[in-house]
Order: structure tokens, then C-alpha cells, then sequence
């Protein structure tokens, strides 16, 4: 295996073409996104009658903590909740 220092990879990195704009659009969303599952998660856990109403509509329950309800989002946070 070739060994390469940080000025090759440097050049090498420099030669790739750009990230597609869809890719760092979802980079950057991605965090605020993964604080906004947690914290309803969290907040489920620890309030059942807040769980009931979240199980009950996760579409409008993601919605309201900024995370849009996207089908495989939704089905992870049926999952997660169903664990509990």
C-alpha cells in the first residue's frame, strides 16, 4: 500500500469534484435534525401522556420539532418508541 503525506492528500483531495449540492444541504441539516429526534424521544420516554399523543400522529409530532416526517425517519421513530 502506497503511503501518501497530508500535502499528497491534500492535492489529491483538492482534485475531487464538489460535494452535489443535495449532499451538503443534508450534512448540515443533519445535526439539528438528530437533536430534534432525541429530544422527542427523551421527552417521550419520560412523559407517557406526551408519548401517547406522539405515537398517536409522529407526522405532526416531528413536524413540530422542526424534523420533516420523511417516511424512513418516521418508521425509525415507530421503532424507537416501540422499544421503550
Amino acid at each position: 500500500m502506497k503511503s501518501y503525506d497530508h500535502e499528497q492528500l491534500a492535492q489529491l483531495i483538492g482534485m475531487l469534484a464538489p460535494a452535489p449540492q443535495g449532499w451538503v444541504q443534508a450534512a448540515q441539516e443533519l445535526p439539528a435534525a438528530r437533536r430534534g429526534l432525541d429530544q422527542l424521544v427523551a421527552k417521550a420516554q419520560a412523559d407517557a401522556d406526551f408519548r401517547a399523543a406522539v405515537v398517536a400522529d409522529l407526522e405532526r409530532a416531528l413536524e413540530a420539532e422542526g424534523v420533516e416526517p420523511q417516511p424512513r425517519v418516521v418508521e425509525e421513530l415507530r421503532r424507537l418508541l416501540a422499544n421503550d
